[in-house]
């Protein structure tokens, strides 16, 4: 099958002879903790730990940060699976911090007990520059510092265009 090759927005891409477009090397990552992230502290934005690559084309994904390796529009998902919820939290909030906004949906964990499980998501298309920066925070408000970021949470994005 025949390539042809494509570039734009400084990213090389190929299309077939069947005008199918491929872009392997396009930026795009998907990452998950590597041990659950136990018991974090309350009244403050924790930083969530991403330790496992599942994949992260470009290297762009170091150190809990995904950089934009060019300027466009980035597709940015953030799932946390959390446990051992506190009813008496005043809220929490999951934080996908980028250089030009935050998107922040914010829980009210009072379901007449402590929940065992529950999930926060994020779905958004984010504008970036190049070298600007992306990574997830959690906050609790007040209760206990009894919850945990479960290892099947996991941050994934990609350049959409």
């Amino acid at each position: 099958m025949a390539l042809t090759q494509v570039r734009g927005n400084g990213i090389s891409n190929m299309v077939n002879v069947d005008g199918q477009f491929t872009m392997p090397s396009q930026p795009a990552f998907l990452v998950q903790p590597t041990s659950n992230q136990t018991d974090f502290a309350i009244n403050s934005d924790v930083t969530v730990v991403f330790g496992t690559e599942v994949f992260d084309i470009g290297s762009n994904f170091a150190s809990n940060t995904f950089t934009a390796p060019v300027t466009g529009k980035y597709q940015l998902n953030v799932s946390l699976v959390l446990s051992e919820l506190d009813s008496a939290a005043g809220f929490y909030q999951v934080k996908l911090i980028t250089s030009n906004r935050s998107y922040i949906p914010t829980v009210d964990p009072d379901y007449g007990q402590d929940n065992a499980f529950d999930q926060i998501t994020i779905s958004v298309l984010a504008d970036m520059d190049a070298s600007d920066t992306a990574y997830v925070a959690i906050r609790q408000s007040g209760g206990t510092q009894q919850t945990d970021v479960l290892t099947n949470s996991h941050f994934s994005g990609c350049l959409v265009c």
